[in-house]
């Protein structure tokens, strides 16, 4: 393959001026929280999840849980080049460095583009949570959201990964209870998770097909997708090497679990198909307990959102440090986005990522939940790419945890995840596949005429060994 970058050791070396390296301050407690934080399990069963409902009905459980058996794959890739690559860039760094520079431009932009969609779309679910106490309008919460978690963004990670610990206590504390609350009111036995049944027009119960459940796991694999977060922290977390992958697997392993037991006991618990269907589970466990325990666990939703929102600019101002640190942008461009602050964080970038999603808070953004899922597909299929090519020459010696069953995971993930694509609606392809083509034109007339000067990705210097 053309285009490809030299091997890790033998990268070009930072140039005297070039921006300081992220700190190493956090282990795997602390990295399992971040990341955690930004999977944001409540926040996605109670964002998310009611519009699987509505849906796929009572397939939702089953998508959900087939979407988590794909993301084991998909973890094992992501702890294998995590581990080979430690880098703030994330998967745009690790497809860079294997598979080549176009195809981790791709990638960069794949998730750039989850990165800044879908903060503000959960953001603006804060005002429905908050409904118990004051009435919001959703687009000033999720900027409101937005802007807070700017502020956050800007401190010492040290003190984010606490922060953000006691938030998603708060968050773990609502899906038990829903859980709870769900299994102790069924109305519907173990068989009704494989029914596929969903409320239709005028009363009618529809047949949820095989084809529409394929097409419902790219939303599923984005329910679980933010443990990919500890691959971008990898570059603040201590002995990458070894915890990376432990973040990674155990960040899956605990949402998919916080994730999958309330939506089994939504499903068991809701009165009818059609309250199942309409999805509103703060109205289901009210009627479940009383007003009260409705009141916390929306307020536990709201706090769960916010501390979505913290994570997921940390997470975004890294990738779009690392970009800046690789001279992705015109020079000016570069400069200002890998600035770091006092606290050691990059804080034009974190300025960078939080104001704009505030602003796309006012912006409709119903599509977009679409071309998020064909934007995660899209690239879990590039990092399998990647795995296929992790073993190569340098890279087959180096220190890294290794995937069990390689090459058979990413060859079968790399099928899947293709024929998960060409179920996706045409308008949610073409809107990814008209910016992935703006994209390349970038790279063609830009980057690649300037390949000694430009998107030089590179790997800190504690991480070759």
């Amino acid at each position: 393959m053309t285009d490809t970058l030299p091997p890790v050791e033998t990268a070009l070396p930072q140039a005297p001026d070039s921006p300081q390296k992220l700190k190493r301050s956090i282990g795997v407690v602390g990295g399992t929280l971040l990341t955690l934080s930004c999977v944001t399990p409540a926040s996605t069963l109670f964002v998310v999840v009611p519009d699987l409902f509505g849906s796929l009905g009572t397939a939702t459980a089953l998508t959900i849980a087939i979407g988590s058996l794909l993301c084991i794959a998909v973890a094992f890739c992501y702890s294998e080049l995590g581990t080979l690559i430690p880098s703030a860039g994330g998967e745009y760094a690790i497809v860079s460095t294997l598979a080549g520079r176009l195809a981790g431009w791709l990638v960069f932009v794949l998730s750039l583009l989850v990165v800044m969609i879908v903060p503000p779309v959960i953001a603006m679910g804060t005002a429905d949570y908050l409904a118990p106490i004051v009435h919001l309008d959703p687009s000033f919460a999720g900027a409101a959201v937005m802007l807070l978690a700017t502020l956050a963004g800007l401190l010492d990670l040290r003190a984010n990964a606490w922060i953000t610990g006691v938030f998603l206590v708060l968050e773990v504390i609502a899906a038990a209870v829903v859980a709870v609350l769900g299994f102790a009111h069924g109305h519907r036995g173990a068989g009704s998770l494989v029914s596929m049944q969903v409320a239709g027009g005028g009363g009618h119960t529809d047949t949820v097909t095989a084809m529409l459940v394929v097409s419902g796991l790219a939303i599923a694999l984005f329910v679980t997708q933010g443990f990919s977060t500890a691959v971008y922290l990898s570059e603040e977390l201590e002995n990458p090497r070894r915890n990376v992958a432990r973040t990674v697997l155990a960040t899956l392993a605990i949402s998919s679990v916080i994730i999958l037991v309330p939506v089994v006991a939504i499903t068991f618990g809701a009165s009818d198909l059609s309250e199942l269907t309409g999805g509103d589970i703060s109205a289901m466990v009210t009627a479940w307990s009383n007003s009260a325990v409705g009141t916390f666990v929306s307020l536990c939703v709201a706090l769960a959102i916010i501390n979505a929102g913290i994570v997921m600019v940390i997470q975004n101002s890294r990738v779009l440090f690392a970009s800046a640190r690789d001279k992705a942008w015109p020079q000016p461009v570069n400069d200002v986005f890998s600035k770091l602050g006092r606290f050691g964080s990059p804080w034009v970038a974190t300025l960078a990522v939080g104001i704009p999603g505030a602003l796309l808070c006012f912006v409709n953004l119903d599509t977009l939940y679409g071309v998020t899922g064909v934007s995660v597909t899209g690239m879990y299929l590039l990092v399998a790419v990647a795995a296929l090519l992790s073993r190569r020459g340098h890279h087959r010696h180096a220190h890294a945890w290794r995937m069990p069953l390689w090459p058979v995971l990413p060859g079968l993930l790399i099928v899947v995840l293709g024929y998960i694509l060409t179920q996706q609606e045409t308008t949610y392809l073409v809107w990814t596949g008209g910016i992935t083509a703006a994209a390349t034109l970038y790279w063609a007339f830009y980057l690649r005429p300037r390949r000694d000067t430009r998107w030089l990705v590179s790997i800190p210097e504690d991480a070759r060994t």
